[in-house]
């Protein structure tokens, strides 16, 4: 799951990430993920957010959550696979 914000997302993603940005992820990750023992990998742009995120995740009842160390920067230095809006 990247967390980061729209625009950041626009400029580019992992390649199967679903977006849910820090600041809805409260509101809206029960309609992503209704599955409170589903396996979410949050990143953000070099990992501080998706700590953040992770925790509040865990904090509303989700059992099996990891924040991706590096970021979307560690992902793009090990050439994971990318998307980018045109």
């Amino acid at each position: 799951m990247d967390v980061r914000e729209d625009n950041e997302w626009q400029k580019g993603r992992a390649a199967q990430a679903v977006h849910l940005g820090k600041g809805i992820l409260e509101r809206d990750i029960e309609q992503r993920f209704p599955d409170p023992d589903a396996e979410i990998i949050m990143y953000c742009g070099g990992g501080y957010r998706s700590v953040l995120t992770a925790d509040a995740a865990q904090k509303i009842g989700y059992r099996n959550v990891a924040s991706l160390i590096g970021g979307y920067k560690g992902l793009v230095g090990a050439n994971w696979p990318m998307l980018k809006d045109s």
